[in-house]
């Protein structure tokens, strides 16, 4: 079997091609390299499996690009996951994040019809695409807001409402995604990913939090470093999902492929790994020892004050569900962080 990941040196693709190459299985990755941490995870899939597979540096904004990539390669199965994935970045330069989400999104689409119509296309999508949610009615604690309507977190149901660049670039990509099942009958599969994290993970201010912050905690030892942002309050709400549990996601919407095509799930760790800012604080001095120093800005446009994914839909179609506790994985996460520290 034949897998093909774009943005596979990215932090999820990464992962997901290690698992893969060490079931045996065929792997090509194509990615720009654009990303910060591309050229390390790149390195490292090196020293881990050797030449056992193919790297392809290409930018899937480039229509001649993706169809010579699904001409040569033609795959059983593509997850793709290249993708702008910073909603201030959408912010500041919305025709790259459409470009690269929905634009992107529709040339590799649309190779897979040209060329390779029976391969699977697995999309990583985003709970951004339910907009900022400000319509619900919010409980404010000490340390986090909750939802008491939403005891199991949202399904699928939740109406769409895709606000930011983002959030709508995500949106229209998607809807390609699963009207190509619809009129073409390529097996499709979108996952709505809430927060992802683990080794590979490089993270920045501006996506991938919890590495961020674990990244911040380590800085805090010294007296003189400086403080950190928390945008809002620090009480939004999201479930963590370590990478492993991620990556057996994919495994198993191509394993239960008769089930999953066509369809949209929200993947996430389920209320039971949910975890506000205020909490990893809590969690990271208690590891570190490190008091968290921040100050507060303002909200930032469209973000949700709680997040948390019900994932009975992915565990009725494909048996998958969370693993790995959010203890477990967090001291995964710090134990990463002070190795590249």
């Amino acid at each position: 079997m034949i897998w093909l990941i774009t943005g596979g040196c990215g932090f999820v693709g990464a992962n997901l091609a290690d698992f893969l190459l060490g079931e045996g299985k065929e792997v090509v990755l194509f990615d720009n390299m654009n990303r910060v941490g591309s050229k390390n995870n790149l390195d490292w899939l090196r020293s881990r499996h050797g030449n056992s597979w193919r790297f392809i540096e290409g930018d899937i904004r480039n229509f001649d690009e993706t169809n010579r990539l699904l001409k040569v390669t033609n795959p059983d199965v593509l997850a793709h996951l290249a993708g702008q994935v910073a909603m201030t970045t959408s912010i500041e330069n919305p025709r790259l994040d459409f470009d690269v989400n929905a634009l992107g999104t529709f040339n590799i689409l649309d190779a897979v019809r040209l060329y390779s119509a029976s391969t699977i296309v697995l999309y990583s999508s985003t709970n951004k695409v339910y907009g900022s949610l400000d319509h619900l009615s919010y409980v404010e604690s000490d340390t986090r807001f909750t939802l008491p309507e939403f005891p199991n977190g949202f399904d699928e149901f939740l109406p769409l409402d895709g606000y930011s660049p983002y959030g709508c670039s995500k949106l229209a990509a998607e809807q390609y995604v699963r009207d190509f099942y619809r009129i073409y009958k390529i097996p499709t599969v979108v996952f709505r990913h809430s927060s992802m994290y683990g080794r590979r993970q490089f993270a920045t201010y501006d996506q991938g939090w919890i590495g961020w912050y674990c990244a911040k905690s380590l800085e805090m030892k010294e007296s003189d470093s400086p403080e950190c942002t928390v945008s809002g309050n620090g009480k939004q709400v999201r479930d963590v999902l370590h990478a492993d549990d991620l990556i057996q996601v994919y495994a198993k919407a191509v394993q239960n492929i008769g089930r999953t095509s066509g369809k949209t799930y929200n993947i996430g760790g389920g209320m039971e790994n949910s975890l506000s800012l205020l909490e990893l604080f809590q969690v990271l001095e208690e590891w570190t020892g490190n008091k968290m120093r921040y100050r507060l800005l303002d909200w930032r446009q469209g973000d949700q004050k709680v997040f948390v994914a019900d994932n009975t839909k992915a565990n009725d179609d494909m048996g998958w569900f969370p693993s790995i506790p959010k203890e477990d994985g967090l001291r995964r996460m710090a134990e990463w962080s002070s190795s590249i520290f």
